[in-house]
């Protein structure tokens, strides 16, 4: 007997999402320790050329949101690319989500946005 319980469906919005950036652009104050380490986790995922691939392969996916099955194709054993998944997913830049035996990965339009606004020169 399974005390397995499911889980409500939750529906996605159509409604545009506003970017809730995690720091301030570096142009308008500097920033603190905490800011500082978070964003530094954010680049650091992406400052392999595996990650960024994968990065770019999901963002850039019709819908925002990629099989691991249609991104899998990075030069890399399957092994390599769920750790390299699993580090974007920890550094917050990736969600995902399991369909059957397939993992669905998404990155959140305000994780992008958020991204960009910390970049912007104001």
């Amino acid at each position: 007997m399974s005390n397995a319980k499911a889980l409500p469906l939750l529906e996605r919005s159509e409604a545009p999402v506003t970017a809730v950036p995690c720091c301030p652009p570096l142009s308008e104050r500097p920033l603190t320790a905490e800011e500082a380490e978070r964003t530094a986790r954010m680049f650091k995922a992406l400052g392999d050329p595996v990650r960024l691939r994968l990065f770019s392969a999901v963002a850039s996916h019709q819908g925002g949101e990629a099989c691991v099955c249609d991104i899998s194709d990075v030069g890399v054993s399957q092994p390599t690319v769920s750790h390299h998944l699993k580090k974007l997913k920890e550094a917050g830049l990736l969600t995902s989500e399991r369909r059957g035996t397939w993992v669905y990965y998404r990155v959140e339009p305000s994780v992008l946005a958020a991204m960009g606004q910390l970049l912007a020169v104001r």
